[in-house]
């Protein structure tokens, strides 16, 4: 079958979750020996193990600028080929990667509801490539902030839609709480116009079940897949080396490892504990990442910052630890870095939030946490409980310190990897919920 991939630009500048995932969902696709038609929007992809497959739509420039000062006339069209050049969304691309829709509201509004005349315009334009070039048996939404498109397709040609749901209250609860309630409420009115939705966990599909709940029988979970054998790796480091791969910021933690690293050093028990550092940053966390530089000044010798990024940069990075650590402020609704790092046979210590518990393959639910804290080690890797610096490094110490327990968690890292989180096993699941809409749709 033929798909065709609507995904959002983010500028390659750093481990977007929602991004890698896309690319995950798309090669499982390829590799099951479907075509797949990626389509980006608002700003282009780069990165050579991920391109776009159409032109770009929706250019990020000229959205913003038309959103904000060409609601009731025409944008020049000089105005928009300057706007639309690869100069200025390079530009945008390098200025991108706020996890913050602040400033961005009127745009978010109008891609879920989809029906002022800047997205009517934009969105006619998508539609009219798609009629010409493009036959596809099924479209696929990578986010349901994208939902608007449903709403233009459905309206113009009969084609099933399937859309995938993860962490889009991250984007959507910073919004004051007039544009936010417009925004779930814009979701929900259009979620008529998709028939499956796909989300990445269990927890996530039990969140947005409560938030949508004439929706819950229509959410499917298909676990992140990746190329195992791309990520296999023979050994070790010859000293032990706790990882962090994902966006430097502080939402996703980087400073409470930091505190927790320099603790764990201050012991003496580990003396050759190293720390590596990568997933890429952009110019709005510099700032924060000078904070946890001098946090980690004591022992900056013991601390590799891996300075570029790039999808090619992911397997060689888990090959390069002992140990995962990604210590969220949120809860997500999957963690990807933690799927790599299975592959790689590589145990994961993470706080008990979100789903966490769900992906290294815990049984039942932890408490939270109370004034002692909470640890509880098996399957593959160690949940503590509070997200605290002092959590964090007790439960790297036991990880490292106990030869026994890190031995189980990587072989159960290895089994998850095998039986939950591969291309395989990801594809098979997705092209078996694009065939059974197929089904039904020729059926209506």
């Amino acid at each position: 079958m033929k798909i065709l991939f609507i995904i959002p630009g983010s500028g390659d500048l750093f481990y977007c979750g929602n991004c890698f995932r896309d690319s995950l969902h798309a090669g499982a696709l390829k590799q099951a020996g479907h075509e797949v038609v990626v389509m980006p929007l608002y700003l282009p992809l780069k990165d050579k193990s991920f391109l776009a497959d159409t032109p770009l739509f929706f250019p990020a420039v000229t959205l913003y600028i038309a959103q904000k000062f060409f609601k009731k006339r025409a944008m020049p069209r000089w105005m928009e080929k300057m706007f639309n050049s690869r100069r200025a969304l390079n530009m945008a691309a390098s200025l991108s990667g706020s996890t913050s829709s602040t400033g961005l509201e009127d745009m978010t509004l109008s891609m879920v509801n989809g029906d002022d005349p800047i997205f009517i315009q934009q969105v006619g334009t998508l539609i009219e490539w798609v009629k010409e070039h493009e036959q596809p048996d099924v479209i696929y939404l990578s986010t349901s902030l994208l939902i608007g498109i449903a709403k233009a397709f459905k309206e113009s040609v009969n084609i099933p839609i399937i859309c995938s749901l993860q962490d889009e209250e991250i984007w959507i609860d910073v919004l004051n709480k007039t544009d936010a309630d417009k925004v779930w409420e814009g979701i929900y009115e259009k979620t008529s116009y998709i028939e499956r939705f796909v989300s990445s966990s269990e927890f996530y599909k039990s969140s947005i079940g409560k938030r949508f709940p004439l929706i819950a029988d229509r959410i499917d979970v298909v676990y992140p897949g990746v190329d195992t054998a791309k990520y296999a790796a023979e050994k070790f480091p010859s000293e032990p080396v706790i990882g962090f791969f994902y966006r430097m910021n502080e939402e996703n933690g980087l400073h409470i490892l930091a505190k927790a690293f320099v603790k764990v050093k201050k012991t003496g028990r580990f003396d050759t504990l190293r720390l590596r550092i990568g997933g890429g940053y952009t110019a709005a966390n510099k700032k924060f990442l000078k904070r946890v530089r001098r946090i980690l000044s004591p022992y900056r010798g013991y601390v590799d910052w891996c300075d570029t990024y790039s999808l090619s940069e992911h397997a060689p990075f888990y090959k390069e630890i002992t140990a995962i650590c990604v210590p969220l402020t949120f809860e997500e609704g999957v963690g990807l870095y933690l799927c790599e790092a299975f592959a790689a046979g590589r145990p994961a210590i993470e706080p008990a939030t979100g789903s966490f518990a769900e992906i290294l393959g815990y049984q039942g639910e932890m408490s939270g946490g109370n004034d002692e804290g909470e640890r509880r080690e098996g399957n593959a890797g160690i949940l503590y409980s509070p997200n605290t610096a002092d959590a964090l490094a007790d439960a790297i110490e036991q990880l490292l310190g106990d030869e026994g327990l890190f031995k189980q968690c990587c072989e159960n890292a290895l089994k998850l990897s095998r039986t939950r989180y591969n291309y395989t096993v990801q594809g098979n699941r997705l092209v078996e919920i694009m065939t059974n809409v197929l089904k039904m749709n020729s059926t209506i």
